[in-house]
């Protein structure tokens, strides 16, 4: 599978397509554009997940500071602290790559 094919620049609503899954662990391709996490929604997974931004960029709000995520750039959020995706770019699809495992 290419990671960047199927990539429409119509998404009313993030696209998530697992990719590979089983024994406690989930990869997906996520595709944003111009999306962020609803206001006072927060995540709380019950895995870790390490994600790494592959095209375009994004912002993400942890609960002690925001990351800004450029091509490349990737980070480990444990399982349970609270995070939530604050912007996405508008211009072009922002294409994640999300490993999910373990349980916190």
């Amino acid at each position: 599978m290419n990671l960047f094919a199927d990539i429409t620049t119509h998404l009313p609503e993030e696209l998530t397509t697992v990719l590979q899954a089983g024994d406690g662990v989930r990869i997906e391709r996520i595709v944003s554009m111009d999306h962020r996490s609803p206001d006072g929604f927060w995540y709380d997974q019950d895995q870790h997940e390490w994600v790494v931004v592959l095209k375009a960029a994004a912002k993400l709000e942890l609960e002690d500071r925001t990351v800004s995520m450029a091509p490349g750039d990737s980070i480990l959020i444990p399982a349970h602290p609270p995070h939530r995706v604050l912007w996405t770019t508008a211009e072009e699809p922002t294409v994640w790559l999300a490993i999910f495992s373990g349980q916190g």
